[in-house]
């Protein structure tokens, strides 16, 4: 099955830390990738001491590494293990006033609150987007220099962003470490389990200005809005026909391939 790029966009940065969260799901969707994130641009800030008192749980391996007695993982800051330490306790003491989402961190839920306010300071000078977060637009870059420094030993493919490299090490390895509270279901990608808890919840945080409409994901509201605009950005190389989605244009190209995938069994 093709990967398609568009609907994959809330992994990088929704497919993301994406999220996937990709603009905030672009946005929200990338807190497990802003996480990641911390040891690349030292990123944190410990705005009020809200910690757990983990202390008693914290095991130093030597005077500069502090390591997750949950996990294994190591870090070289004892305050950036305390807020590792929150994926494993699942403390969020900071809530969004609009909606509701709680956070583990007070600037990842301000980060967050930009969804709400449609704030995107940082601007991409080669095409003019605009994002919510810097790093966002400094991945984005990457499109335009080409850009990819992280390659997979398994099958050399490389990526632009030290997230989706290791979303991709998940293939190989087949690791699903993101569990379903409600229904068991395991995924590779944090993103997708935030989005997949949407099922349960019926939380659909993202909402058509023109019809009111609410959806699930921001790439399903993105879709949505083509109705509206009109707009038909995937269009056939053979015969000219556009479409509004790019897997309307794969169903379409099997016209041309004669390719029929699917048998009865």
């Amino acid at each position: 099955m093709a990967f398609n790029k568009e609907e994959s966009e809330d992994v990088k940065i929704e497919e993301t830390f994406t999220v996937k969260q990709e603009d905030l799901q672009e946005q929200t969707e990338i807190i497990e990738e802003n996480k990641g994130s911390i040891e690349e641009e030292h990123h944190v800030k410990i705005e009020e001491k809200t910690f757990l008192q983990t202390d008693g749980i914290l095991k130093r391996r030597d005077k500069n590494c502090f390591t997750c007695t949950q996990c294994g993982k190591s870090f070289g800051r004892k305050d950036i293990l305390k807020i590792h330490m929150m994926i494993h306790t699942g403390e969020k003491p900071f809530t969004c006033t609009q909606c509701g989402k709680s956070f583990s961190l007070l600037w990842s839920r301000n980060l967050h609150m930009r969804i709400h306010s449609g704030e995107k300071p940082f601007t991409c000078t080669q095409c003019g987007k605009s994002f919510s977060l810097s790093w966002s637009r400094n991945l984005h870059m990457r499109i335009h220099s080409g850009e990819k420094p992280f390659t997979c030993t398994q099958c050399w493919k490389s990526f632009s962003s030290s997230s989706h490299f290791n979303y991709h090490m998940r293939v190989h390895t087949g690791e699903k470490p993101f569990t379903c509270t409600q229904c068991g279901k395991s995924f590779s990608c944090s993103s997708s389990l935030y989005k997949h808890m949407r099922i349960h919840t019926g939380e659909k945080p993202f909402t058509c200005t023109q019809c009111g409409k609410s959806f699930s994901q921001s790439s399903h509201l993105n879709h949505h809005m083509r109705i509206h605009t009109g707009e038909k950005p995937f269009t056939c190389t053979q015969c000219g026909k556009s479409f509004s989605r790019s897997s309307h244009l794969n169903q379409h190209m099997r016209i041309h391939t004669g390719k029929k995938p699917f048998t009865c069994t």
